[in-house]
């Protein structure tokens, strides 16, 4: 079990999201950085989908009940055992009694806490994941809270290796780091130092040639008013060629929306189901995550991609991934 002593900013229960009730009005909600948390559950052999905690920017306090095995993935938001600094992007043995915070966050927005086994909460339409303005999901459809306590699987769950190599334990420390990390290859894009990549969106076409060009060279800045809906992107207004009605149609994770005051909206994980803005944009899959990792006041600028292009490095990612979970799963044999 793992007490909260200190909430933080936002900490949330989420997963890979609520899939198949879109038509019904339901939104599918998950993790912000889908990559983050993948890697952090492959880490110690749970399921991809297995529930994780998702902090931003200022993470909580928390105090292990029993020992435990975790991964802390993501944003740098200076992790730290009983004040000791620990690694990111690795395996962490961390002993009963011990307490985990957060610091001066050095690097990204959101960083994603996974324990072996996964956190135990109830899941509603098959999902652990929090959306917060239903109250659904996570821990009691909202954020976690000063005095909460979160189960968590067994360490039974965790393949037998792994257990033998961290826990043995020096006497001064209270935990203990894998000696065998995630590469650079997959961890640097919370730098955000280049263009998002974004394909045309369905109504490309009918805005204005200025806008376009606009659209694609001048940074937009993220709104502090922005959330895990979307981020509301301040800039030059993007103008149509002549206003026309657009019907209400499907809308996803990444979807570029403008609405009348020219201002884009970059549609995120707690996205509506649908929208009747035209649509200038779509953020190629692999580039979500490096969203998720954007602060408001920060400013974002957009390059244009393919479709083909967005869907071979879509596929060159997964590839990658598969490699890096045989090779996770060979060191936790």
């Amino acid at each position: 079990m793992i007490s909260v002593l200190k909430s933080g900013l936002m900490t949330t229960i989420q997963d890979t999201g609520r899939y198949g009730y879109q038509k019904d009005g339901v939104i599918v909600s998950g993790a912000m950085d889908p990559l983050a948390h993948r890697i952090a559950n492959l880490l110690l052999g749970n399921s991809a989908d297995a529930a994780t905690m998702e902090i931003t920017l200022m993470g909580p306090v928390l105090e292990f009940q029993e020992d435990a095995f975790i991964a802390i993935c993501g944003g740098n938001l200076t992790p730290m055992i009983d004040g000791d600094s620990v690694s990111m992007w690795k395996p962490l043995y961390i002993k009963k009694g011990s307490e985990l915070r957060f610091g001066q966050p050095k690097k990204g927005f959101r960083t994603y806490l996974s324990i072996a086994g996964g956190f135990q909460v109830r899941k509603v339409m098959g999902s652990s994941s929090t959306y917060l303005r239903a109250n659904m999901g996570g821990f009691d459809g909202r954020t976690l809270e000063k005095g909460d306590q979160l189960r968590f699987g067994h360490l039974d769950s965790q393949p037998q290796h792994l257990k033998e190599q961290l826990k043995t334990v020096d006497k001064a420390l209270s935990f203990k780091e894998a000696s065998w990390f995630v590469g650079p290859e997959f961890t640097n894009y919370t730098k955000n130092d280049q263009p998002i990549r974004v394909m045309p969106g369905r109504e490309f076409d009918l805005f204005t040639e200025q806008s376009k060009e606009d659209f694609f060279n001048g940074p937009f800045q993220i709104d502090s008013k922005s959330d895990r809906m979307g981020y509301r992107l301040n800039g030059t207004a993007l103008k149509l060629e002549n206003k026309k009605d657009i019907v209400s149609e499907a809308v996803t994770f990444g979807t570029i929306q403008v609405p009348p005051d020219g201002n884009p909206i970059l549609l995120l994980a707690d996205h509506q189901t649908t929208g009747g803005y035209p649509k200038i944009g779509q953020v190629a899959s692999i580039d979500l995550p490096r969203i998720a990792q954007m602060r408001p006041g920060e400013s974002v600028s957009f390059s244009p991609i393919t479709h083909e292009e967005a869907q071979r490095l879509l596929l060159e990612k997964e590839k990658n991934l598969k490699q890096l979970q045989r090779g996770i799963e060979t060191k936790l044999r």
